[in-house]
């Protein structure tokens, strides 16, 4: 058997220039369902400062990284000299085609002459059968137990080879569980260097997927060389992947027991016992069970040596892997338990400068959102200041991820200093405020700066969450919470009623972006003429609307709501059984500027299609807070005529606003 060939080629830094990958990656964890229509496939959450790319379609297998497909190109055609310049008169055809012939020729020998050639050129052509994409499952199982029949004992002699790793691969996919073990078992003992390979590493992450039975024994090869393989270029992408996507707590933990230093695996009894399973589940927390004094302080010196490994080399991208974030949040737990303060803020102190300069690459798991908001929870005035100068640059990024906008709220929530905050971090939300109010993620960011933590649009989950680090606030921070959302609700409110001044009629055509629409108006502080203007204009368009593919916002029940709760001037609070007013709104205001700008004709109009209950609340604020003259312009409005076609129509709320016009009169 030849011997494994690892690559010594050193992986680029993700802002360094360099050959672009073909496939492009997504920004987040997902599922998605393959071409194939075979189980979904998982992807590992990016993180927030590698450059947002569009997601393409290729004809080419999903499982197959695009950068395989050289290597066949480059060794089916011949080399040829880019130096060379051939300055003289064009050859005869037939001396080209024969030359052309030759070089074939040479070029089979080649091939003839390499290892296991003739069984990889039988193997290719029942692959190429097996591989079809138009052919029945039953049809295609037969050709992968034909392509199983020819490989058989000789799996591990071809898989480094870039073409018949491929067949391989193509095997496990879609090959059934007893075909999957026989290749898992043919490879024993060799997964390590297996990972470390260009093209294997790919069937290695497979069989970790689709074997469930063999995957604690493949993890349990890679023991004693996980940090080595961190750093590798090749296999650094096998773990990360086994860690966050294809393991249980147990099997994650073989992977972090490295971590913990050779102490650690020594004194690992490694029986497997249902006790043993249950102690490694726990983590390092598991491992410091009973154990005291000189003991733990090497455990937790050993894990934080090889963490600052990690951290000093962030070119290697490992960094960014959940594995390298749930170690480190193991220690940072591990060091709040240690009773000595001194002590404690030392290692806090220490773990923070070694990693102070990657945080941004943390904040898109759950471990290392943990731990980023952890540190600015804990953290000086300095470290807070340094931690946002680090994020700065990814804040639009991170209002769109789910873990990494958890470390904003937390900024906003614990830093005293809201000229900062409102320079460095609100003035960048909002600047996007356009393309964040289109998703659930970037809403739910722009939430926060207005109504913090409201039941109306966090979930009590997301509350429980983003309240975790307010017990290190209460030590840590000294102004007064309420006086610090205040001030970060100022600092956002100019900018969010620009917003919707210029787009808050068309964002509120959307389902969520009413809401946003209707959270601005009602507690946003300063002047709101242009934005209840701008809404108001919306619907002074002709009712019912003249496109039938866009129709009045009167028509859109989430819109139509909006309006409602607009002239309301607050929500509906079910547990007081009445609207909440807000004290930053002036619905009469609101009401006054619908008059006028909406008019006679078309409030009539939209009165009699599916507007009445906005109308009927129109008219209860001019009946409690109008002015005389706007009574009687209203009263002119709805006559009896108008009246009598009401109750004798079929709309909905007709009742409500005949009592309504009644009680005007």
């Amino acid at each position: 058997m030849p011997p494994f060939q690892k690559s010594t080629k050193k992986r680029p830094a993700p802002f360094q220039d360099g050959p672009k990958a073909k496939k492009a990656h997504i920004s987040k964890q997902t599922t998605r369902t393959s071409k194939h229509g075979d189980e979904s496939i998982k992807k590992r959450r990016q993180p927030v400062t590698l450059p947002v790319k569009e997601i393409k379609e290729d004809d080419s297998d999903e499982e197959f990284d695009d950068a395989e497909s050289g290597e066949d190109s480059a060794e089916e055609s011949p080399v040829k000299d880019e130096m060379a310049v051939d300055y003289g008169p064009s050859k005869d055809a037939n001396v080209a085609k024969e030359s052309h012939k030759a070089q074939r020729a040479l070029q089979e020998q080649r091939k003839a002459a390499k290892p296991h050639s003739q069984l990889i050129a039988s193997a290719k052509r029942v692959w190429s059968l097996a591989r079809q994409k138009n052919i029945s499952p039953i049809e295609r199982q037969k050709h992968v137990r034909d392509l199983l029949d020819i490989v058989t004992g000789k799996v591990k002699d071809i898989v480094l080879k870039h073409d018949a790793s491929r067949i391989i691969q193509t095997i496990v996919r879609y090959g059934g569980q007893k075909e999957r073990d026989q290749v898992a078992g043919e490879l024993k003992g060799h997964y390590k260097e297996l990972a470390q390979s260009k093209y294997s590493k790919f069937l290695v992450t497979k069989l970790i997927r689709f074997c469930p039975t063999h995957r604690v024994s493949i993890l349990l090869e890679f023991q004693s060389h996980v940090l080595k393989l961190l750093l590798h270029r090749e296999a650094s992408s096998v773990l990360a992947d086994a860690f966050e996507l294809y393991t249980n707590a147990y099997e994650r933990s073989i992977l972090l027991r490295d971590f913990y230093g050779k102490e650690a695996a020594l004194f690992s009894t490694g029986r497997g016992t249902a006790q043993d399973i249950e102690t490694e589940r726990k983590g390092l927390r598991g491992l410091l069970d009973g154990v005291e004094g000189d003991r733990r302080k090497r455990l937790l010196a050993a894990l934080k040596e090889n963490l600052t490994t990690i951290f000093n080399n962030p070119d290697k991208g490992t960094v960014t892997h959940a594995i390298v974030h749930r170690a480190l949040w193991e220690l940072l737990s591990a060091v709040d338990a240690i009773e000595e303060e001194s002590e404690q803020n030392k290692l806090r102190r220490e773990i923070f400068e070694s990693c102070q300069d990657v945080l941004a690459e943390m904040v898109h798991t759950k471990d290392g959102s943990r731990t980023v908001r952890e540190f600015i929870a804990e953290g000086t005035a300095k470290d807070r200041k340094h931690i946002i100068k680090v994020i700065k640059p990814h804040v639009e990024r991170m209002c769109t991820d789910d873990e990494a906008q958890l470390v904003l709220f937390t900024a906003l929530d614990v830093i005293d200093d809201t000229k900062l905050t409102a320079k460095s971090l609100v003035s960048d939300i909002i600047s996007h405020t356009t393309s964040l109010a289109t998703s659930p993620q970037g809403r739910r960011s722009l939430f926060h700066l207005i109504v913090p933590r409201s039941r109306r649009h966090f979930t009590p989950a997301q509350i429980a969450v983003i309240a975790e680090t307010d017990g290190a606030r209460s030590k840590t921070s000294k102004k007064d919470s309420a006086i610090r959302e205040s001030e970060i609700r100022k600092a956002a409110s100019e900018g969010l009623l620009q917003f919707v001044a210029e787009n808050g009629a068309e964002t509120a055509r959307d389902t969520g972006g009413s809401l946003l629409v209707l959270e601005i108006m009602l507690y946003a502080e300063g002047d709101k003429s242009s934005a209840m203007k701008a809404l108001a204009e919306a619907l002074a368009s002709p009712y019912p609307s003249e496109d039938p593919a866009r129709p009045h916002p009167i028509d859109l029940p989430h819109t139509s709501r909006m309006y409602k709760s607009l002239l309301q001037g607050g929500h509906f609070s079910h547990s007081e059984r009445s609207v909440v007013r807000s004290p930053a709104f002036s619905s009469l205001e609101f009401a006054s500027v619908f008059l006028s700008v909406v008019g006679r004709d078309t409030t009539i109009a939209i009165a009699q299609g599916d507007g009445a209950f906005v109308v009927a609340e129109l008219l209860e604020r001019i009946r409690e807070e109008g002015s005389d003259e706007q009574k009687t312009e209203v009263r002119s409005w709805f006559d009896d005529s108008f009246v009598a076609r009401m109750l004798d129509s079929e709309a909905k709320g007709k009742n409500v606003l005949v009592e309504k016009i009644k009680a005007l009169s």
